[in-house]
This record gives C-alpha cells, sequence and structure tokens, in this order.
C-alpha cells in the first residue's frame, strides 16, 4: 500500500506559500460546518472546495491514500447492516463516512501542503492567547509538531519490519504454529520508537532545546487574509444553503 501521509507534497503553489496557521483555521472553519451542519448540500460543497483546493495546490493524483480493499470492504459490511433499518439508515451511515473522510482530507491537506516545521510555530502564535491562563502552549505545540513528524517515520518503520518479517525464514512447524505477526510486529515497533525518541531527543537538546522548534519566525500576511475571506465564505454559503434547504 503506497500513500502520503503527513508528508509535505515539494511543489510550488499559492496554498503552500500560505501561513501554517491559515491552514490550521482553515480547516478547523470547514469542519465545523460540517459537524454543526452535516447534510448533503453541504458536504457536496465542501468536498467541491477541496477538489478546488487540490488542483490550486498542484497535488498529484499519487497524494490520495491507496488504501486497502479490506476498508472498503468493512465500509461495505456496514452498509449492507443498515439495510434492516430502511433506506434512511443507509444514507445517513453514508453520510456519516463521507464526514469522516472528509474530516481526514481536511487535516491531510496542511501536511501535504505545510512544511512541518512551520507547525509549532504556527501553534504556538495562534495559541498565545491562552498564556495568560498559564497553558503550556509552547509545550502543546512541540508534542503536536512532533507528533507529525514521527508519526510518518513510524509508518514507514512498520513497513520495513514487516517486509522483514515476511523475508524470514521459519524453520519449523513448531515456529509457524506459534508465531504471532501481530506481537512481532508491535513488539519490534516499539523498540524502534524508543530507539528513535532518545535520539531525536539528543538532537533537540543539541540544537537548544524544544524551545527553538516555536522560535521560527512566522506571521500572516495579505494571501493568508484573502484566503480566510474565501473560507469564511465558503462557510456562510454552506450556512444558507442548508436553511434554504
Amino acid at each position: 500500500m503506497t500513500m502520503v501521509l503527513l508528508r509535505e507534497v515539494p511543489v510550488q503553489s499559492p496554498v503552500h506559500r500560505l501561513w501554517a496557521g491559515t491552514k490550521v483555521i482553515a480547516v478547523f472553519l470547514i469542519n465545523l460546518v460540517v459537524m454543526l451542519l452535516p447534510s448533503w448540500p453541504v458536504l457536496g460543497m465542501v468536498v467541491a472546495f477541496l477538489i478546488v483546493i487540490g488542483l490550486v495546490a498542484r497535488l498529484p493524483l499519487g497524494t490520495l491514500p491507496r488504501l486497502p480493499w479490506q476498508f472498503w470492504a468493512l465500509l461495505g459490511i456496514g452498509a449492507v447492516l443498515n439495510i434492516p433499518a430502511g433506506g434512511g439508515a443507509v444514507l445517513q451511515y453514508a453520510l456519516t463516512m463521507t464526514f469522516a473522510l472528509i474530516m481526514v482530507v481536511t487535516s491531510f491537506l496542511i501536511a501535504w501542503t505545510t512544511p512541518m516545521g512551520e507547525i509549532a510555530p504556527a501553534l504556538a502564535k495562534l495559541g498565545a492567547p491562552l498564556r495568560v491562563l498559564r497553558v503550556p502552549v509552547d509545550e502543546w505545540a512541540v508534542v503536536v509538531a512532533l507528533t507529525l513528524r514521527g508519526l510518518p517515520l513510524l509508518i514507514e518503520e512498520m513497513r520495513i519490519l514487516r517486509a522483514a518479517r515476511r523475508l524470514r525464514p521459519k524453520d519449523s512447524l513448531v515456529q509457524r504454529a506459534t508465531d504471532n505477526p501481530l506481537v512481532d510486529i508491535l513488539t519490534a515497533t516499539m523498540a524502534v520508537s524508543t530507539r528513535r525518541a532518545g535520539e531525536l531527543g539528543e538532537a533537540i537538546t543539541a540544537r537548544g532545546g524544544t524551545g527553538q522548534l516555536t522560535a521560527y519566525p512566522s506571521k500572516p500576511g495579505r494571501r493568508d487574509a484573502i484566503a480566510l475571506t474565501i473560507v469564511a465564505a465558503i462557510c456562510v454559503a454552506a450556512i444558507v444553503v442548508t436553511f434554504v434547504h
């Protein structure tokens, strides 16, 4: 299974040049509207808008995850289980699944169009008002940034471990019978993650600590105001369509 998860697509586009905080706000507004007004007209508008954003961002089709057949099989089973409850239940199930996929894709758009190094400073700037309440904004921003940076590495390590395990010879029938692939992969992944975390901690300390991760100078500009105005207009249009419908 080949996919691009939480990695920036290295192309030049107006979306890539936006401030990371602008994208976070835009995704929050879109998901908020979809969550509060989950209807087919609203979802249709949001999907169309996301397609336009993907084109403007020059994201290739290969960016979209190629999900395994088991995922689609589970979705089909869920739809079949809702058939006895009537057509309305099936439509509601489809609406819920579409809503969930939209929320995931909007979140991925941030990763596909934003360098990971810009996430923590943007979150720290957006959360600056919370410092008055003694909220550890910088620490939270660092945790989110490191999580986003570490997940792709973890996924890649799991793929390598899975491939290596397939190549490992099985000496006897007893070993084959007692072999548990899930336990083996999880154990190896935990060991690799612990080693990676130690190396990452040493690298951050050598570069001046976690404070350096949020010290990147970043701020919104005129293009960010234009982008947020467009997103706000889409959200207002979705609200109007919902009440008119």
